[in-house]
């Protein structure tokens, strides 16, 4: 089916299916909440699996003992995974429909893997935060709906499952809308909320209509997906261009070529734009802009291109370039909000990293912790400051090189940054600059 289709595109637009949109979504929820389940429903309805991957699912589901097939297989690859019925790191699966193409990241429930979770929401567009119908709204429903909020996920799908085992009542469902709209009328960044009944187990509301659930409406979650609208989740207006790779041939043929390789993090960039080299301040103009698709008139994110300048300026990696008419101030103090992830050394104040921020890489201190976040009840806790793994919080951070930065709030890219310590190399924080 896959096969038939990928060709039929390919006949019809050669380019068909790299141009379709692009959804990336991942699933939140409380431990057995059926994440897994849910996305192995998803694929399964919607053809987008393999006659080996279910064969091979039968089997393991056989030698398993469980009465049905358990769709929850397909994502939980690990041994510990399937021996314990549940999910402990990420997993991603890439499926489409002839309408979109979908990037889906299934993260865990339990608490100690809060970081997995932040990992696979830190690029989807959209989240899936389930809750068990028969448990309601709970405390990990609330910390997966914060933490989809500070990453600025801005649509959230609130699956009610295993309507099921509470015979398909509409008063269930309707409680959990309220108590959920209740709690997310404290969060800023999630706009778009969509409630759909459902039953991963069986299939209702997933790709399929629920027949046993007449009194909903609304659309099934495969046809949510497909149409709802992400084009404004990209910044096309403040222009950046971190350069990754300084292209240089030293060839007879491209004696003279001089480019600057990279991936367009906001805005639009045309040949003949004056521009900005941060934090130098040079100014030049854009002398032409290339692919692998050959020469562009004009990229935009996230298209990766090399662009060539005018004028023979020092540029190299974790250098920026701007436009002159919305320039970011480059700082070496960052106010951030943060995830540790360190399970060995909790962060305290004055604790020494390696601060990564686009292509660029500077020694930075932590000057001071001003409170963590209580999940549950989104208060500030300002009595204990030292970060514990999978801790939020406020810290300030001072750089030994001028970043150039926005808030995250305007720019996902440009207003994130990773913290990595020195020692072991190992990524100890995930940071969003406030």
């Amino acid at each position: 089916i896959h096969f038939k289709f990928y060709t039929k595109m390919s006949e019809d637009n050669n380019s068909g299916y790299l141009d379709m949109d692009l959804l990336r979504f991942t699933t939140a929820g409380s431990v057995d909440d059926g994440k897994s389940t849910l996305i192995g429903r998803l694929l399964y309805d919607s053809k987008a699996i393999f006659e080996d991957q279910m064969e091979a699912m039968e089997t393991s589901s056989k030698a398993r003992g469980d009465e049905n097939v358990n769709l929850a297989l397909l994502t939980d690859g690990l041994r510990a995974e399937r021996e314990q019925g549940i999910t402990i790191d990420v997993a991603y699966r890439y499926f489409a429909t002839p309408k979109r193409k979908f990037i889906i990241a299934d993260t865990p429930g339990h608490i100690q893997y809060t970081r997995n979770m932040v990992t696979g929401a830190s690029t989807a567009n959209l989240a899936i935060v389930l809750i068990d119908a028969r448990k309601g709204v709970i405390e990990q429903t609330c910390r997966h709906s914060f933490i989809a909020n500070l990453l600025r996920i801005q649509r959230v799908v609130v699956c009610v499952n295993k309507m099921d085992l509470v015979d398909w009542d509409e008063g269930v469902f309707n409680k959990i809308v309220d108590d959920f709209k209740s709690f997310a009328s404290r969060l800023d960044n999630i706009v778009d909320v969509t409630f759909i009944p459902a039953s991963a187990l069986i299939g209702d509301n997933i790709v399929d209509k629920s027949k046993n659930m007449p009194w909903y409406q609304g659309p099934t979650l495969l046809y949510h997906l497909e149409t709802v609208y992400i084009g404004a989740d990209e910044n096309h207006v403040e222009a950046r261009f971190p350069v990754q790779w300084v292209i240089r041939p030293h060839s007879d043929e491209y004696h003279d070529f001089r480019g600057f390789a990279g991936r367009v993090a906001g805005g639009v960039f045309k040949a003949g734009d004056d521009v900005t080299v941060l934090p130098s301040g040079f100014t030049t103009k854009i002398k032409a802009i290339e692919s692998m698709d050959g020469p562009q008139q004009k990229v935009f994110a996230p298209m990766s291109a090399t662009i060539t300048l005018e004028d023979e300026i020092d540029m190299s990696r974790g250098d920026m370039l701007v436009k002159a008419n919305n320039q970011p101030v480059p700082t070496q103090d960052v106010d951030a909000m943060v995830c540790w992830f360190s399970s060995d050394k909790p962060l305290t104040g004055r604790g020494k990293y390696i601060l990564r921020h686009t292509t660029k890489e500077v020694k930075a201190i932590v000057t001071e912790v001003c409170y963590k976040i209580n999940i549950n009840t989104l208060r500030k806790i300002e009595d204990d400051l030292t970060l514990n793994l999978n801790d939020i919080g406020r810290i300030k951070v001072r750089t030994s090189a001028p970043l150039i930065a926005d808030s995250y709030k305007s720019n996902r890219i440009t207003g994130s940054f990773v913290l990595i310590d020195e020692l072991t190399n190992a990524t100890v924080a995930a940071g969003m600059i406030i």
